[in-house]
């Protein structure tokens, strides 16, 4: 626990109440830090608390130079680089760096979520997926873009976002070089490549590159349709189907294009209008070879005008 209200550190050891009175009734010497409202009953961990004060970090990593306030931190943090995972479940072998990290892992087999939101009693197996999830009641949204002032419930989006800014795609694929901004998009890529399709519907057997599509793809067997508008109501199987209705009402129509400046509120629109100044005919019948900017308009084609004869 860090300084109180009045700036006054109230840190004590990790023992327990019935073990710290037991010391004092027995005579053992606490050790205290002059100034603050602590005591530890080893010296050891006294000097290590007051690292905390003194902001010194005498543990250095020799591989990264990352330091550390205690030796037992950067043994935890020496297995990055090691590769050591000495933590290993007794179900499915799955092996951690650390011991926090498998206990968290095995609430995937326990079943066990001890976080619940209070709001809506979701349960969560992380306290920190809960914190997340509790921004979606509270519209609570801490990290904000300096270049755009976009602000995002997670840390993790706000960097995934930012290299919409940089330009930086720092994933690539080993086979064909193609580059992505994020790991899931590199990921869900390789897919191509390996034609692997490990998530499969119970239900009618298809399969998928990406757990997340497997759950997508299930809301259509069990019409769920957990995103719902604010405004009117109506509710999504997709989040991204919520976002592109909410231009709706917002009359915000943020894909713009670089030539005649026409502007559109969902990407695939703007891509799509972008084909006819590049020329690009990318949807051909496969009957006359005619060719379109639309799939909407080849299929039209085919249904309505075009004439297949024997």
């Amino acid at each position: 626990m860090g300084p109180g209200p009045s700036g006054v550190c109230n840190t004590t050891s990790q023992q327990s109440t019935v073990q710290r009175q037991q010391g004092v009734l027995g005579g053992d010497h606490l050790y205290t830090y002059d100034g603050y409202n602590n005591s530890f009953r080893q010296q050891g961990n006294l000097n290590i608390h007051q690292r905390m004060h003194n902001v010194e970090r005498p543990y250095t990593c020799n591989v990264c130079t990352k330091s550390f306030t205690d030796q037992g931190y950067l043994k935890k943090h020496q297995r990055i680089h090691c590769e050591e995972r000495p933590y290993i479940c007794d179900v499915c072998n799955k092996s951690f760096r650390q011991q926090w990290n498998l206990n968290i892992h095995q609430r995937i087999h326990s079943g066990e979520c001890p976080f619940t939101c209070d709001v809506c009693n979701k349960s969560f197996r992380q306290q920190g997926n809960l914190i997340v999830h509790q921004r979606i009641h509270s519209g609570e949204r801490p990290y904000s873009c300096d270049v755009c002032h976009k602000s995002f419930k997670v840390q993790s989006d706000l960097k995934r976002h930012q290299h919409i800014h940089s330009g930086e795609r720092p994933y690539t694929c080993d086979v064909c070089n193609k580059s992505f901004r994020q790991q899931g998009h590199l990921k869900e890529h390789q897919s191509i490549h390996s034609g692997e399709r490990p998530y499969i519907c119970e239900v009618c057997n298809k399969s998928f590159t990406e757990q997340s599509g497997l759950k997508r793809h299930q809301r259509i067997h069990s019409g769920e349709r957990p995103y719902t508008c604010v405004v009117c109501n109506k509710s999504f199987t997709e989040q991204s189907g919520l976002k592109r209705h909410q231009y709706i009402h917002s009359g915000e129509r943020p894909y713009t294009c670089d030539v005649c400046n026409k502007s559109f509120s969902v990407q695939g629109d703007l891509k799509r209008h972008q084909g006819i100044h590049s020329g690009d005919l990318p949807y051909t019948c496969d009957v006359c070879n005619k060719s379109f900017t639309l799939k909407h308009n080849l299929k039209t084609h085919v249904l309505l005008r075009c004439r297949q004869h024997p």
